[in-house]
C-alpha cells in the first residue's frame, strides 16, 4: 500500500479507502443483522487492514453500515485505523446533535478521526452547514472528532464556495475521467492544504465494475477501474479513491492500481488518448471539444432540464457504448433530489430553449440531441441510493 499525506489533517492515509456503503447488509439500519452479513462486513475490514487500507469510511445515511461496522471497530488497535463517518447538516442544530449522536453510538468509538458533513450540495445545505459548525468545532476541541470536512455532489460554484469558507480540513468530491469539471477546485483544495478524497471512482464514474465490451477493448491492457484509478492518482493533488466493496476479494483489482502506481502517468497517458480519440472520431473534433461551453445550470433551463449532464450521457453513449450506465443516471433526474438535480428531457420539445442556449456554440443541435438521448435512454425510474448517491 502507498500513503499520501492527507492535507492538513497530517494523516498519512492509503491511496485507497474502504468504502462502507456497499457491503452492509441493507438501507433499514433498525434491521436485525444477520450472521452471515456480519461475518462478511468482517471479513471486509480485516481484509482491508491485510493490505494496508487502514481507512473505512462510512455515513449515518448508509443503512445498517455503522451499525455492523460498531461490531468490529471497537475491537481493533484504535491507533492503527482512520475512521470516518459523515452526518448530513440540518436546519435544526438539535436534530444534527441527535443524529451525531446516533452515529457515535453505534460506532462505538470514543472518538471519529475524519467527520464530513454530508451533501452540501446547495446554498441551502451550505447555510445549514455553517449554522451546525460551531458544534462541530466544539466536539473537535472536546477531542470527539480530530477533523471536519465535507462531502459534496454538488456542482463546481457551490463546491468553490464551500471550499473557501477556509474552516474545512477536507472534501470528499467526484472527480474522474469522464467527470473533470471539479479540478480547479481541487487545485483550490490543494492551495489551502486540504485533504482531497474522490468519492464513488467505480460506480458514478461509470459502472466501471461491469463495463461494455467496447469501454474494456479501449482500455486495455488495464482494466476500466483499473484505469480511472491511475487517472485519479497519478495526480498528487489526489490523495485517496474511496472503493466501495461487497466481498473480500473485492479489493484484489484496486491493489492492481495500486502495483501500477508508480508508473501511473505513462501508463495512463496511452489509454487517455485513445479514449479521447475515439470520442472525437465517433462525436465529431469539434462537439467532442467544445460540447459543454456555455451550457445553462439545470436551473436555469426551461423545465429545469439538466442539459449539461444528459448531453454527457449521450457522448458516453455514443462514444463508449455505455448504456447501462447512462440509462441508471438519466432515469435518477427527477428523483435524486439536490444529489443528482434537474429534469429529463422528456418535455424538451414544448420548451424554448434558445435563450438558456444562447451562449452555446452548438444551440441549432442541442434540442434534437436532447430528444434523441430521452428516446435512448428512457425507463423505468429508479431511486437514487438514500444519501450514498
Amino acid at each position: 500500500m502507498e500513503y499520501r499525506r492527507f492535507g492538513k489533517t497530517e494523516l498519512q492515509i492509503p491511496v485507497i479507502s474502504c468504502g462502507g456503503m456497499r457491503f452492509q447488509q441493507g438501507w433499514k439500519e433498525d434491521e436485525p443483522i444477520a450472521e452471515d452479513s456480519q461475518r462478511n462486513v468482517e471479513a471486509c475490514v480485516r481484509r482491508s487492514l491485510e493490505l494496508g487500507i487502514n481507512h473505512v469510511e462510512t455515513a449515518r445515511g448508509y443503512g445498517t453500515s455503522e451499525m455492523q461496522l460498531g461490531k468490529i471497530l471497537p475491537t481493533l488497535p484504535r491507533d492503527q485505523i482512520i475512521v470516518q463517518t459523515k452526518v448530513g447538516p440540518k436546519k435544526e442544530v438539535k436534530e444534527f446533535i441527535d443524529t451525531f449522536e446516533k452515529s457515535m453510538s453505534l460506532l462505538r468509538l470514543d472518538y471519529i478521526d475524519l467527520f464530513s458533513f454530508h451533501g452540501i450540495n446547495d446554498e441551502a445545505t451550505l447555510e445549514a452547514t455553517l449554522a451546525c459548525l460551531d458544534t462541530a468545532q466544539q466536539w473537535k476541541r472536546e477531542g470527539r472528532i480530530r477533523d471536519i470536512g465535507f462531502s459534496t455532489h454538488g456542482g463546481v460554484e457551490i463546491v468553490r464556495k464551500a471550499i473557501e469558507q477556509d474552516v474545512f480540513e477536507h472534501v470528499n468530491l467526484h472527480w474522474y475521467f469522464i467527470y473533470q469539471d471539479h479540478w480547479e477546485n481541487i487545485l483550490e483544495a490543494r492551495r489551502r492544504d486540504m485533504g482531497v478524497f474522490i468519492i464513488s471512482p467505480n460506480d458514478k464514474a461509470g459502472m466501471l465494475y461491469r463495463p461494455s465490451e467496447k469501454l474494456l477493448r479501449l482500455c486495455e491492457p488495464l482494466h476500466p477501474m483499473v484505469f480511472n484509478g491511475l487517472f485519479c492518482l497519478a495526480r498528487p493533488e489526489v490523495h485517496t479513491l474511496s472503493c466501495g466493496v461487497a466481498r473480500p476479494e473485492d479489493f484484489d483489482i484496486h491493489m492492481e492500481t495500486v502495483r501500477l502506481l508508480p508508473r501511473a502517468r505513462e501508463t495512463v497517458a496511452p489509454i487517455e488518448r485513445r479514449l479521447r480519440e475515439e470520442m472525437a472520431r465517433v462525436l465529431g473534433e469539434d462537439w467532442a471539444a467544445t460540447w459543454d461551453q456555455g451550457l445553462p445550470r439545470w436551473h436555469e433551463a426551461p423545465g429545469e432540464v439538466n442539459i449539461e449532464w444528459i448531453l454527457r450521457l449521450r457522448n458516453l453513449v455514443l462514444a463508449f457504448d455505455m448504456l447501462e450506465y447512462a440509462k441508471m443516471r438519466y432515469n435518477l433526474l427527477g428523483e435524486g433530489g439536490n444529489w443528482f438535480p434537474g429534469n429529463k428531457a422528456d418535455r424538451v420539445r414544448e420548451y424554448d430553449l434558445s435563450d438558456c442556449l444562447k451562449r452555446s456554440p452548438h444551440a441549432a443541435r442541442i434540442p434534437g440531441y436532447l430528444a434523441e438521448a430521452h428516446e435512448m435512454l428512457k425507463g423505468e425510474q429508479v431511486k437514487r441510493l438514500q444519501e450514498g448517491d
